[in-house]
């Protein structure tokens, strides 16, 4: 199953693209083995500044036709890692060949998009800046993926 990272904005060279780099890296690696991923991060800017709708537009565009979608959005579920590694392991196991993870700019995500996804996850009550839900997301991957091949990475 490939893993689409869709997402509004830039992440431009710095210590969170480092990170986010290594653990999408990490994620392919493990993941190969459990037929997920690769992984691809697709960013989208609303140069027009037409806010949520037009990032929604834009994000739509970019989502493979067919995939199954996830929106990170605060009112999304929290769960635990190894209950994240389950959901992953049975979204591949219900043969979808693409997985999109989207992550919306400043403003979060257009109700309209949040509508049509599949399913909202979210990393706690907290809202956190769209560049470190990226880095966030592919930790998570990585772990996931490490659970799933009872990996030494995540020790609970």
């Amino acid at each position: 199953m490939r893993v689409h990272i869709c997402a509004v904005g830039r992440l431009r060279k710095g210590p969170e693209r480092d990170l986010y780099d290594d653990y999408l890296t990490r994620f392919d690696r493990t993941g190969r083995a459990l037929a997920l991923g690769p992984a691809k991060l697709i960013e989208v800017e609303d140069k027009k500044g037409g806010g949520m709708p037009a990032e929604a537009a834009l994000l739509e565009r970019a989502i493979p036709t067919g995939s199954l979608i996830c929106t990170m959005d605060e009112r999304g579920d929290v769960m635990s890692s190894p209950a994240f590694a389950k959901r992953l392991g049975q979204w591949r196991d219900q043969g979808r060949s693409d997985l999109t993870f989207v992550v919306g700019g400043a403003d979060g995500i257009d109700p309209s998009l949040r509508a049509r996804a599949d399913a909202s996850l979210s990393f706690g009550k907290m809202v956190w800046p769209h560049m470190l839900v990226r880095v966030m997301l592919a930790e998570q991957l990585y772990r996931a993926a490490s659970i799933l091949s009872n990996g030494p990475y995540h020790r609970a």
